[in-house]
């Protein structure tokens, strides 16, 4: 099995909605339920249906949240030398050869991708680029939409 790059703060938001579904979610859908059940006719009973809909994606992502833990490999990038190489869970400010546009990119996890706060996948064409390049160094990255040159201007352990 293959370990899944993970950085500490997914991790932690992870741990958080797994707690949050089997303390809060999980007993208000149960009780939910018991509710429903004594409106009699379960056949016809929408609270009772809707009920255990809920229950059943409750319980699913309880069942994906710990299969992610549990194949997820949790890198702390604050414990590790700094070196100027980009590495998973860096911070990257990157400035477009071409346009001199500069733009900062965490390299995350893929469940902890979010492009609106500046986390990219560690599979992403942008990151699979930098991935191992030094400080200073132009990276081509390419995309879909076509190549482009970039410069390493700043990296980060935060």
């Amino acid at each position: 099995m293959q370990r899944v790059p993970m950085t500490v703060a997914g991790e932690k938001n992870l741990r958080e909605e797994l707690t949050r579904l089997k303390s809060e979610d999980r007993p208000r859908i149960i009780q939910s339920i018991a509710e429903a059940r004594e409106h009699g006719d379960l056949k016809e009973n929408a609270e009772y249906h809707a009920a255990r809909e809920q229950q059943s994606f409750c319980e699913g992502r309880i069942g994906e949240i710990e299969g992610k833990l549990a194949d997820s490999q949790v890198i702390d990038i604050t414990k590790i030398p700094y070196q100027e190489k980009v590495l998973f869970g860096t911070t990257v400010k990157i400035i477009n050869v071409g346009t001199d546009e500069e733009v900062r990119y965490q390299i995350v996890g893929d469940d902890e991708a979010d492009v609106k706060a500046n986390k990219i996948s560690v599979s992403s064409p942008i990151a699979r680029a930098l991935i191992g390049k030094q400080l200073g160094e132009e990276v081509l990255v390419k995309t879909p939409g076509g190549d482009t040159e970039y410069e390493i201007d700043e990296i980060q352990h935060i």
